[in-house]
């Protein structure tokens, strides 16, 4: 959590003239804090209050206009955007505005005129934004051109050639498109998702559906997602599916065009904050591509806006096949803000809309596990599993998850079918592993087979603190002590602030006479808030230690080394 400003930085801003000899203060540092949170919302509000008593201020304008498009109200920062350009402030951001407004608006002169004044945004969206404004003039030749240019500058030649086809098939030209679309990656148009399904679009008006399902099935895989079967179904039933592909109109692919750069870049080195701007904007020049404020909203999950999240997700029209995909979104970003009952109550909306979709039960199982209703949770995850194809490479997981509410609910024998089939679809599974090892632990059975699991999952995973309790812990058990001990601190430091794994170094320094430093791994364990069980136990172990808790439990240390065979 970044800490709260001092008094001498305040002071320092004041005296940079970064702030008005008799700004808002309070206005302005609220909004610097929300700012270094990535509170969007709230700094938009503060930023803009602080504006309101210093209008002229280069710094605020450009923080009011980056909350803004942040939380989506681009048409709030259309104003300010204004207001700078016409005192000859030349910000990035200010120049996205004005140009986002003018694509929605059709207005293509105006975005002549605004990147002929030098009010550029980068030398991708400037290029193809030009481009597609000459074709809404219906200046084709000279598109044409600019596309071009933008296929020979260094690093752009798949953007180039993309909006290039996309503008021939708008124009009627789609034997043209198709030529471009059918160059290999290293000449051409490097696989997305939106180049792929542009072409699969072309080839379907083209009348050929047989190579459209060839371009899907390489693109996608034959598991593709929910939201794809729609076009999947319709190519195959020889129709050119809808809403698929880049753009109808140069205002769409303008769009697109916002869009593709915050995906092109989503997932590197990119900050997520600056991406959503370019997702905000796509989602204001075409309030109806779903996939912008599908983008939007990941992005504000990425930097944990959450709310704002679900917001966005929100904006997703349920007519559209994207729907699916936002609402599991939604539910995710409600869950992240702990509330737990609005997001199964989604999922469930979701799954009585969706039935038939294996993700949606499985993810109202995981939901249900989450909160600690498992019988639901076991409900849900056998109406998935009843959906998925045997060979779904998600069928491994589900099953793994039902095997865990099965161990929760006290039904061993199903758990441990459950655990193992999970194996035999995933071997070498280092979660399975450790899970079903470390039960078999827990209830003193197949010890030796249990070491087996936990070792082989410890090598997979030797930087997974619960792994190498578990692996402590099997020894443990075993009566291995001096073992477990080198294994226990270990996990220990991998986990520093688990009070069970604290709790078993306790019970693993004990074994081997190192009381004091039992003790007082016990009373850090009891201070990282354990469940009242635990609690009560360690409570007991530090009063009366480990020996006679065991034996008022009915239990020796020499039970602990339980031979399988």
């Amino acid at each position: 959590m970044p800490k709260p400003l001092s008094l001498a930085l305040i002071a320092a801003i004041a005296l940079s003239g970064q702030v008005a000899a008799s700004p808002d203060l309070g206005a302005y540092l609220a909004a610097r804090q929300a700012g270094l949170t990535q509170d969007y919302d709230a700094a938009a509000t503060y930023f803009g209050k602080a504006l309101t008593r210093d209008p002229g201020n280069t710094a605020l304008r450009e923080n009011t206009l980056t909350a803004q498009i942040a939380v989506g109200h681009v048409e709030d920062a259309l104003p300010v955007a204004r207001a700078m350009l016409a005192d000859g402030q030349n910000g990035q951001m200010a120049n996205m505005v004005l140009l986002a407004e003018a694509a929605r608006a059709e207005d293509w002169t105006r975005i002549f005129d605004i990147l002929d004044a030098g009010h550029d945004v980068g030398p991708m969206i400037d290029g193809l934004t030009r481009a597609w404004a000459l074709v809404g003039t219906g200046r084709m030749d000279a598109a044409l051109a600019a596309f071009d240019e933008t296929v020979d500058a260094p690093g752009l030649r798949s953007f180039g050639y993309l909006h290039k086809a996309v503008a021939l098939a708008q124009a009627g030209d789609l034997e043209g498109a198709d030529a471009i679309l059918s160059r290999p990656p290293a000449q051409g148009v490097a696989p997305t998702r939106a180049s792929v399904l542009t072409h699969v679009r072309v080839l379907c008006r083209l009348g050929r559906f047989e190579r459209a399902q060839e371009v899907l099935d390489d693109g996608f895989g034959r598991t593709a997602a929910p939201d794809l079967r729609a076009i999947r179904e319709k190519v195959a039933a020889g129709m050119v599916p809808t809403r698929a592909g880049l753009a109808d109109t140069p205002r769409g692919a303008v769009a697109h065009l916002y869009l593709s750069l915050a995906e092109a870049l989503q997932g590197g080195e990119a900050d997520p904050s600056y991406l959503l701007m370019y997702a905000q904007a796509a989602a204001h020049i075409d309030p109806k591509l779903a996939r912008a404020h599908v983008t939007a909203a990941r992005l504000l999950d990425e930097i944990g806006q959450h709310d704002l999240a679900a917001a966005a997700f929100a904006r997703v029209d349920p007519a559209d096949p994207a729907f699916l995909t936002a609402e599991l979104g939604r539910a995710e970003a409600l869950r992240a803000q702990g509330r737990t009952e609005a997001a199964i109550e989604a999922l469930s909306q979701l799954a009585r809309r969706h039935g038939d979709v294996a993700l949606v039960h499985a993810s109202l199982g995981d939901i249900h596990r989450e909160a600690g209703d498992y019988a639901a949770a076991n409900s849900a995850y056998d109406t998935a599993l009843s959906l998925y194809a045997p060979d779904h490479p998600s069928r491994w997981w589900v099953t793994y998850a039902r095997g865990i509410t099965h161990e929760r609910l006290d039904q061993w024998d199903s758990a441990e079918a459950d655990f193992r089939a999970a194996l035999r679809l995933e071997p070498g599974q280092p979660s399975v592993l450790n899970y079903l090892g470390y039960s078999m632990v827990e209830m003193g059975e197949n010890l030796d087979e249990a070491l087996a699991m936990i070792e082989q999952a410890a090598a997979a995973r030797p930087e997974s603190g619960a792994i190498i309790d578990s692996l402590g812990w099997v020894l443990f058990k075993l009566g291995r002590y001096d073992e477990a001990v080198t294994h226990m601190e270990r996990a220990v430091e991998l986990v520093p602030v688990d009070p069970i794994v604290t709790d078993h170094l306790g019970d693993t320094y004990w074994m081997v006479g190192r009381t004091v430093e039992a003790r007082f791994q016990w009373r850090r364990a009891l201070s990282f808030d354990p469940a009242p069980d635990l609690a009560e136990r360690i409570r007991r172990k530090l009063e009366v230690g480990l020996d006679e808790v065991m034996r008022e439990e009915g239990r020796t240390p020499a039970d602990m080394a339980y031979d399988a065979d």
